[in-house]
């Protein structure tokens, strides 16, 4: 792929709206990719947004001082502005323009760190599974890894076909309402079947839209897993008859605490790529 004038071809498109995802094994370059990691490696040293909610565990209670085990920061290039100039964020766009259409929008969404040998999984969900039920969304997500991306290690796994899903039964993460993170439920897994692994080389991606059922898996490796979320977006639309999201009213989080500790001081909270409000 030449990256000076990076795209996709015809077949590719194809296969993305038929499947539902894409992977490609080269979005930006290695020069870039070093960029990025040093920018990241930086900002989860930081913990960089945790008192405004940015950062927390997805897969854990998320208590001070507790060891984290999938530890994401929310809107990485606000803490990180030079990522806004990386090459990946120019080559993410002209490929999510060409998914979406010349409207679309593409930012930096997450970040999401699974450290070696205790990483853990993301279960299978889908993304809009997290955000604002009385819409209904026209996106891509874009899941870049800054190292090799592999099934020990982490690499995004999908369910063909399943973008075709409108939003099915989530928890949270064991059921518990403390854990951000969410999961299908036991009934809903039941529709995961044929997944299809897609390991990538550093700077490689894939991408999604936000009702495809995705997952990764525990880091089992002894190197860290470092991957950059981008999200290109259209307007959403409203639903005639929206959805109701018991998984998310039932949140006790202690990440929602530090949100409204944050809002009741005064401070810059603001509303993720996503559509989540912290």
């Amino acid at each position: 792929m030449d990256l000076s004038d990076v795209k996709l071809t015809k077949e590719q498109i194809k296969s993305f709206k038929t499947k539902g995802y894409l992977s490609i094994d080269e979005l930006t370059d290695s020069e870039d990719v070093l960029f990025l990691r040093k920018l990241y490696d930086k900002i989860f040293s930081e913990k960089a947004g945790r008192d405004l909610g940015d950062q927390f565990d997805l897969a854990g209670t998320d208590e001070d001082g507790k060891a984290q085990s999938l530890p994401q920061i929310l809107n990485p290039a606000k803490y990180a502005p030079e990522m806004n100039e990386s090459r990946l964020l120019l080559n993410a766009t002209k490929i999510a323009k060409q998914l979406l259409g010349d409207n679309a929008v593409c930012e930096f969404a997450h970040a999401i760190y699974k450290p070696p040998l205790i990483g853990s999984e993301t279960p299978w969900h889908q993304d809009a599974a997290y955000w604002k039920p009385h819409l209904r969304y026209n996106s891509v997500s874009i899941w870049i890894p800054l190292q090799e991306a592999t099934e020990e290690n982490g690499c995004m796994q999908f369910m063909p076909h399943s973008h075709e899903l409108d939003i099915i039964t989530h928890q949270s993460i064991n059921n518990d309402p403390r854990i951000h993170g969410l999961e299908l439920s036991p009934e809903a897994i039941e529709k995961v079947n044929n997944s299809v692994v897609c390991p990538l080389k550093a700077g490689g991606a894939t991408f999604h839209g936000p009702y495809m059922l995705h997952k990764t898996g525990p880091n089992k490796s002894d190197i860290p897993r470092r991957a950059l979320i981008l999200n290109a977006m259209l307007p959403p639309e409203t639903r005639d008859n929206p959805l109701k999201f018991r998984w998310l009213e039932e949140k006790e989080t202690a990440r929602d605490k530090r949100v409204k500790e944050a809002k009741n001081a005064g401070l810059d909270v603001m509303e993720a790529p996503t559509g989540e409000i912290k």
